[in-house]
């Protein structure tokens, strides 16, 4: 492979022997060039002369050095057809362009066309040649001043031979417009400044291909390269771009050796076979593919899906039933095609004997002919074909010819040619219809062709913009570099062992839309059973509910798919990252969307909720109806007896402590919350202070019966009563309200217990206030428990006292059992526990005081009198 500093130093020998002759020749009076070797072209004179460089032949020859003797020309091999073609579209294009009369019309253009034998070291020489005069000796004006030898050349046709020619002509600001070189390192404007191509640059042909791949979601794929600044720059453009933003991967990154290497080839099939990948890219040359190919059939790897660049996409010594069964189905990147009417028409008028007596000598013309009719020309060029048979005359029939001359349904390079010429003549056409003091130059001066010089065209090609007949646009970026424009082919495979190549698509860049792929997919033949597009990936896709989990040491293509955690979702394909829900929803089941919490509190629809309120209200009808009955038997001994007012207030207590049960049941709100302990307390302690002034009232009266004891039953009496129930429960108010101002209870939305529901609750918002108010009523509790105890073994007449005691021991036992399990027990269930709490205690209370008085009501009358409750009566 050439590299820079081969260029280089290839640069100064040709310069050191292409002015070894002049050196002793004085300059003074004109500048003589002397050359070496016999460049083979093809010439017409003009007022203005374009160069051109061309692949005539295949292969070059060059005879031994010995370092004794001035080196011997090289010999050229294997006419190329399709080169001379192209050689041929660029003398159409200037005969074409002399005889527009809006176009340069005072000017006629000339052409040097010569032959670079695909060898750089001709294709310098050729170029050096047309940028400082002809190749055998030009005489200048004494002031070695006027138009250049050429204007500008068109060409080269390789990047390689691109990359050294414009690292010197840049030097001198000398355009170069190539039609065929692609390497995307040529976009570089300094090192690269004076040079142009009508044909796309790599990296945006890399770019048409990562869009093929996805769009056909082929993320895993193989690279193939030439040891070249074509296959390495490709390479590089891959890597940078096919990565994360461009969705895909490569499988292997592999360099086809130029020189003839069995062994190699075998390994990188070897690789082929042995990858996942189903899709493979090459960006080679077609002498890559033949070697490349013999060896898939040799190993029979089948199965893959080829894309191809544009430098083998129509290659037809590919096209063979041979190998149809492994690359039919190639999907590939070519230049686009285009029409250039009058094409076949000029050069079906090519005659040799037109071009013997011109002084340039058209050389190619020539060779064209003796390979065509396979004849040869009296005597014939040296070393430059070996044609037997007849004599050419020169008269032979070319129309009858079957040729892929004139074949021009295909012309791709020969169309980036015809853009090329005329982006030179519009540009030169710009600098002609200057206007004098209104230039661009220093002073607003114009450039003219006497005195022209280079950068002065650069200046003109870099603002060309035109339309071809074809319809496309031609204009040059800051780069130098053309409005991209490719066809997509696919390769057929006929019925009958023939093949097709033919047009499914494009993909193009404009200045407004961007870059643009068009796909007919149902034009596409793909070799397959399922006829249908291979998958090409290193892993499936993650669907939604899970996350990408790179595989370690392995491309970002190959990855786990990891299932999203409680509480996070991902909710499309191949998601990098879990997101989590918001606070009130929760992840799906399958994890690929959000769905609201599960709402948990005390309701009254659930079993617990009506089992709690059923109890509570089946409480307070029953108080009511012990309420009647005390109320319908107030004047019987029994009702009396027990201080039926006092009685009274604690079954009404007991109703409230019933119903405020219900108030801990249902969705928690700011009201309920609040009042629903307010209630509670208050309620709690105004029974238990009535039991307590009962229990008082029984000590007091036994005391007042006792000699000497009436002055206590004084006071005590039914105000005091009153007095001392209102005080206490007024304490309770006041605990109540501090709370209440202080730290009001709210309700709360709590997901600590369980990360899928949203337990809905009320929080004390002072834990001191709610223990005081608990607090308050345990020590009436325990006050009421206490003075009953003492009052136990009062005489049979006063023995509510072992009920009260009863009833108290009942009481504090559920409210002591309550504190732990409360604290113990998360959401509704709290609130379940202290209803719980609430009717446990409530019904114990009632139960204890006024079931054996109901009993007495009503199933024992005959123990409701007066001497049955004083002890006296006498027994049935």
């Amino acid at each position: 492979m050439w590299t820079f500093l081969d260029a280089n130093s290839l640069l100064l020998m040709l310069l050191c022997s292409y002015f070894s002759s002049a050196a002793s020749s004085p300059l003074y009076s004109s500048c003589q060039l002397q050359g070496q070797f016999h460049l083979n072209g093809m010439h017409r004179a003009g007022d203005v002369v374009l160069g051109g460089l061309f692949e005539i032949h295949f292969f070059s020859t060059h005879p031994d050095l010995s370092f004794t003797s001035q080196p011997q020309q090289p010999t050229c091999h294997g006419f190329d057809v399709l080169g001379f073609r192209q050689a041929q579209t660029m003398a159409f294009a200037i005969d074409e362009i002399n005889r527009n009369s809006n176009l340069l019309p005072n000017v006629t253009l000339g052409y040097s066309l010569y032959d670079n034998c695909l060898q750089l070291g001709i294709g310098f020489r050729a170029a050096l040649s047309l940028t400082s005069g002809q190749e055998e000796q030009v005489t200048l004006h004494e002031t070695c001043v006027g138009t250049p030898p050429v204007l500008g050349i068109v060409g080269d046709s390789s990047s390689t031979r691109s990359i050294a020619i414009s690292t010197v002509l840049g030097l001198y600001r000398v355009p170069m417009v190539s039609y065929f070189a692609t390497c995307s390192c040529l976009s570089d404007r300094q090192k690269f400044p004076s040079f142009f191509r009508t044909i796309p640059s790599d990296s945006f042909q890399v770019r048409a291909m990562i869009q093929i791949l996805k769009y056909f979601g082929w993320t895993w794929a193989g690279l193939l390269i030439s040891d070249d600044d074509y296959g390495l720059h490709a390479a590089r453009s891959f890597q940078s771009d096919l990565g994360p933003s461009g969705g895909g991967c490569l499988a292997y990154l592999e360099v086809l050796p130029w020189s003839e290497n069995p062994a190699e080839i075998k390994r990188i099939v070897d690789v082929m076979r042995e990858s996942t990948a189903h899709v493979v890219i090459v960006f080679a040359h077609e002498s890559h593919m033949i070697d490349l190919m013999e060896e898939v059939v040799r190993q029979n790897v089948t199965g893959l899906q080829w894309i191809a660049s544009e430098a083998w996409t129509s290659a037809t010594v590919l096209q063979t039933p041979h190998l149809m069964p492994y690359l039919g189905g190639t999907l590939g990147i070519a230049i686009r095609r285009g029409e250039i009417p009058g094409l076949r028409e000029f050069m079906l008028q090519i005659r040799p004997d037109l071009h013997h007596n011109n002084s340039y000598g058209n050389d190619m013309v020539n060779q064209f002919w003796e390979y065509t009719f396979r004849c040869r020309f009296a005597p014939p060029p040296a070393g430059w074909v070996e044609a037997g048979g007849a004599l050419c005359t020169g008269h032979e029939d070319l129309d009858n010819m079957e040729s892929e001359f004139l074949d021009i349904l295909n012309l791709r390079p020969e169309y980036n040619v015809y853009k090329a010429v005329y982006a030179l003549a519009y540009a030169l056409d710009d600098m002609m219809q200057c206007e004098p003091g209104r230039g661009p130059f220093s002073g607003h001066s114009c450039g003219n062709l006497q005195g022209l010089e280079p950068w002065q065209l650069v200046y003109y090609l870099e603002k060309v913009n035109f339309t071809t007949p074809f319809g496309d646009q031609v204009s040059f970026d800051e780069n130098g570099d053309v409005l991209p424009i490719y066809d997509i082919m696919n390769w057929l495979w006929l019925p009958g062992g023939r093949t097709k190549v033919q047009n499914v698509g494009e993909v193009k860049k404009s200045a407004l839309k961007g870059e643009e792929l068009t796909l007919d997919e149902d034009k596409i033949f793909w070799n397959f059973e399922s006829k249908e597009p291979p998958r090409s990936v290193c892993s499936e896709s993650c669907p939604p509910g899970t996350r990408m989990a790179r595989k370690k040491g392995k491309p970002e293509c190959c990855f786990d798919c990891i299932p999203c955690s409680e509480g996070k979702i991902s909710n499309k394909t191949d998601s990098m990252e879990c997101i989590s829900c918001p606070e009130d929803f929760w992840s799906s089941p399958q994890r690929d969307h959000c769905v609201p919490k599960k709402t948990e509190f005390l309701s009254y629809h659930e079993p617990l909720g009506i089992c709690l309120t059923t109890a509570s209200l089946l409480g307070t009808f029953i108080c009511a109806v012990v309420l009647g009955i005390f109320i319908y038997h107030r004047k019987t001994p029994i009702v009396r007896a027990n201080n039926s007012e006092l009685s009274f207030q604690l079954l009404l207590s007991l109703k409230l402590c019933f119903l405020c049960s219900l108030l801990f049941i249902g969705r928690p709100k700011l009201w309920t919350c609040q009042l629903r302990h307010a209630a509670f307390g208050i309620s709690f302690v105004l029974c238990v202070s009535c039991i307590l002034v009962k229990t008082m009232v029984v000590l007091t009266v036994f005391k007042a019966s006792k000699p000497g004891g009436g002055a206590s039953l004084k006071w005590f009496g039914a105000v005091q009563q009153r007095g001392t129930v209102l005080v206490l429960t007024s304490v309770q108010a006041a605990i109540c309200t501090a709370w209440l101002v202080s730290a009001s209870p709210a309700p709360h939305k709590n997901t600590q217990y369980h990360n899928d529901k949203i337990v809905y609750e009320c929080v004390v918002g002072s834990t001191i206030g709610f223990a005081v108010l608990l607090g308050y009523i345990g020590l009436l509790a325990i006050l009421s428990f206490l003075i009953a105890f003492l009052a136990r073994n009062l005489p049979d007449s006063f023995n509510e006292a072992k009920l009260i005691t009863f009833s108290m021991l009942i009481f504090c036992a559920v409210w002591v059992v309550f504190v732990p399990a409360y604290i113990s027990s998360p959401g509704k269930y709290a609130d379940a526990v202290e209803v719980f709490a609430i009717l446990a205690s409530s019904f114990g209370l009632l139960l204890a005081l006024f079931g054996p008085k109901c009993y007495i009501i009503l199933l024992r009358p005959e123990r409701n009198t007066k001497k049955a409750i004083m002890g006296r009566g006498t027994e049935s």
